[in-house]
């Protein structure tokens, strides 16, 4: 996935005391240590799911949607949702569904799993919008399910459409694991974005993921958002809807 050469020059330049990766990503002295947290916890999370067949949610920073093979981008340094994916494939769980519903595009993921049939990627994501991938067009082997929106419009339309693409992706294909890279950016009034969505509108995508595939255990894992307050609203609506 990552490259040893990545990892190791995240890892040297945070020793270093941080620095430039890319024209809108950086590094402190202690990004390596969070990155480690990070993807811990990710880890412990898919774990915890396939050993009891529950649900988790791993609230990490730095996200890692945008974040390719070998370059990070767009504040992730290393693509927490595709070494989920890795693991729980190793743990048995062959067939992976990600779906992604941060107001950007998740290019890193699709750019790491789209010539990978047993995964499969949803994003519904506004367009146009950094960083200008995820046309409806781009299908990769037929596992990709891109849903590209302008913003403005009505909650509704957007969690319809979401669930539309979930709906095809998972016609006569029934994954073993559910990851959400769970993007808070989509909710009304964040900076970094023009979708209208509330908390109540994630609590209703997880609820129908619960229906539709219920015998997937559902992992979701903090990507963007940027107003800490209605980050805690809509993560604390996905975590109640993850419980039983």
């Amino acid at each position: 996935m990552h490259p040893e050469g990545h990892v190791a020059g995240l890892e040297q330049l945070a020793a270093h005391g941080g620095g430039v990766v890319s024209l809108d990503t950086v590094m402190s002295a202690g990004s390596w240590q969070a990155v480690l947290g990070a993807t811990g916890a990710v880890l412990a999370a898919v774990e915890h799911a396939h050993q009891r067949g529950g649900h988790a949610f791993a609230a990490v920073r730095p996200p890692g949607h945008h974040a390719l093979a070998q370059r990070a981008m767009g504040f992730c340094l290393v693509n927490n949702v595709m070494v989920a994916a890795r693991r729980a494939q190793a743990l048995g769980r062959a067939r992976v569904l990600i779906v992604d519903w941060d107001v950007h595009h998740g290019n890193g993921t699709q750019a790491l799993m789209e010539h990978d049939a047993s995964i499969r990627f949803v994003s519904l994501h506004q367009h146009p919008w950094y960083p200008g991938t995820g046309m409806a067009e781009e299908r990769g082997v037929g596992n990709v399910f891109n849903v590209p929106r302008g913003p403005g419009a009505p909650p509704a339309l957007y969690v319809d459409d979401l669930w539309a693409a979930v709906r095809q992706a998972t016609a006569g294909w029934t994954p073993d694991l559910v990851l959400v890279s769970a993007g808070y950016d989509a909710m009304l009034g964040d900076p970094l974005g023009g979708f209208t969505l509330e908390p109540e509108h994630y609590a209703q995508v997880i609820t129908r993921l619960r229906e539709r595939l219920p015998k997937a255990p559902i992992v979701a894992l903090l990507e963007g958002g940027y107003v800490p307050a209605r980050i805690a609203e809509g993560v604390q609506s996905t975590i109640w809807a993850l419980g039983d």
